[in-house]
């Protein structure tokens, strides 16, 4: 990875973490984004200890706020002439309904819209930076989303989990519309299920379910460490160089849930987010 620029959402802890740290020590130069300058300087400060690699460093942003990740994709071009790497990693899950900043479902602002604004606003820098990748930290709870677009945002019926469901499963929707728009450009986009981790997700639900959840979840779930592998896998492994549209388990091409591959509606999700966030 010497030479390669990489940028990770939500790189202060858990996945994210882990897979900064491997690949700065793989000699990546990267750029881990988080919301708490305190945080996000003492985790650069870990990996350039741990990797003896002094080319990392931070950007801070809510990706909950179109203005905040507007600012980001902007701060970094400001220090940044390529990109070779984008880990859309970032996420969260949200218990009841609430509104971001736009006035948008959190879970959607967050988990997939942030996805579709950052790597837009970036991708002229990251096509000038071919060959290049494009990774999306999906889930297996994809398989029970839908996507109804009369209800993207909970408007006409909200459950605790659902939303998070959905948004994953925008995430896959956003990997293979991508990836036709970027065919023959050198650059690739893939999604991920990192498979049931240990992380701070939901850790900022006050709920009693969440609470039951995050107990129990240690005690089954793999490490962050290993809940990483897939991710970096997918941002250096050469046998994947060529690889765009597919969403990947434990290192693996995977074949999804079938709403997952509707092409028709990936692409009016597209159209969809577009307006959004204003690109339209």
């Amino acid at each position: 990875m010497q030479g390669k620029t990489c940028l990770i959402t939500g790189g202060t802890n858990g996945i994210g973490k882990a897979t900064a740290l491997e690949l700065a020590r793989m000699g990546a130069t990267v750029v881990i984004v988080g919301r708490s300058a305190e945080k996000t300087h003492q985790v650069v400060e870990e990996i350039r200890l741990a990797t003896g690699n002094v080319n990392v460093d931070s950007l801070l942003a809510d990706l909950s706020s179109q203005q905040d990740v507007r600012r980001l994709a902007s701060d970094f071009k400001g220090k940044h002439a390529h990109l070779h790497v984008l880990l859309n990693n970032a996420g969260g899950i949200f218990m009841t309904r609430q509104l971001s900043v736009d006035g948008i479902e959190m879970t959607f602002a967050l988990n997939h819209l942030a996805y579709f604004l950052l790597t837009n606003l970036l991708l002229d820098t990251i096509k000038a930076s071919a060959s290049a990748r494009i990774i999306n930290v999906s889930s297996g709870a994809h398989a029970s989303g839908k996507i109804e677009f009369d209800n993207l945002q909970g408007e006409r019926s909200f459950s605790s989990t659902a939303p998070y469901g959905n948004s994953k499963l925008a995430n896959i929707l956003f990997t293979i519309e991508l990836a036709q728009r970027l065919a023959g450009t050198g650059v690739t986009v893939n999604a991920l299920h990192p498979g049931l981790v240990s992380t701070g997700l939901g850790k900022d639900n006050p709920g009693f379910l969440m609470k039951v959840i995050r107990a129990v979840v240690p005690f089954v779930a793999r490490s962050a460490e290993k809940g990483s592998e897939t991710s970096i896998y997918l941002a250096s492994s050469p046998a994947v160089e060529n690889v765009s549209g597919s969403y990947f388990v434990d290192c693996k091409v995977s074949q999804p849930a079938p709403q997952a591959t509707d092409r028709a509606v990936a692409s009016k999700l597209w159209d969809v987010s577009a307006e959004m966030v204003h690109l339209a």
